[in-house]
């Protein structure tokens, strides 16, 4: 079990977590260089929070320990070419009953190198963190949300058997000016769970 001062994702298992293809593990600051030869492409951040433009600027925002607690690093053949991010939430709750609502979801989201996409990596790796987010973390509901002109994240989100919940019209301003309609996805534990035993 993780100290008190270690993030909770990184006591959730025993890392790295492997898939077929892939190896899984908590991110550490040494990680920012080999992030930063994607992050730093236009075609990498366009449907990301941040274009990063600044190498400096990017390595201290990596290294925050925050960051870090949440950020998981994908590994092929010991080449880190991407990254999914597990961020634990409380759940919507009334007073009486928050503690037993906290840290029971998780916002998951995801980057891959491009030079790597389009081989199924990301879709592997989320589908290895749904079971790290149901089993390990013992979670009740995961949920990702992206801009409907994203289409690679929301097809994978329905690969993996999340469901749309939600369509927000024109509620989100690209850094472009456009404003643009958005996704949410979501599973349930008991969802998951059934697609398990199938």
């Amino acid at each position: 079990m993780a100290s008190d001062s270690s993030p909770p994702l990184h006591g959730a298992a025993a890392w790295p977590l492997e898939t077929a293809r892939l190896a899984l593990r908590p991110a550490t600051a040494a990680d920012a260089g080999a992030t930063w030869s994607y992050r730093k492409l236009p075609e990498s951040s366009r449907w990301t929070h941040s274009a990063w433009t600044d190498a400096d600027e990017y390595r201290r925002a990596f290294a925050c320990p925050d960051h870090l607690g949440e950020r998981l690093v994908l590994e092929s053949g010991g080449t880190l070419i991407g990254e999914v991010v597990v961020r634990l939430r409380d759940a919507w709750s009334q007073r009486e009953s928050a503690a037993r609502a906290a840290d029971t979801e998780a916002e998951l989201g995801w980057s891959i190198d491009p030079a790597h996409a389009g081989r199924g990596y990301a879709t592997e790796a989320v589908e290895r963190v749904l079971g790290l987010c149901f089993v390990e973390l013992g979670l009740h509901r995961v949920h990702a949300r992206c801009l409907s002109a994203n289409e690679p994240s929301w097809r994978l989100m329905e690969r993996v058997g999340m469901r749309r919940e939600t369509h927000l019209a024109a509620g989100f301003l690209h850094r472009d000016g456009t404003w643009m309609d958005g996704y949410g996805y979501a599973l349930l534990a008991d969802e998951w769970h059934a697609t398990q035993t199938k």
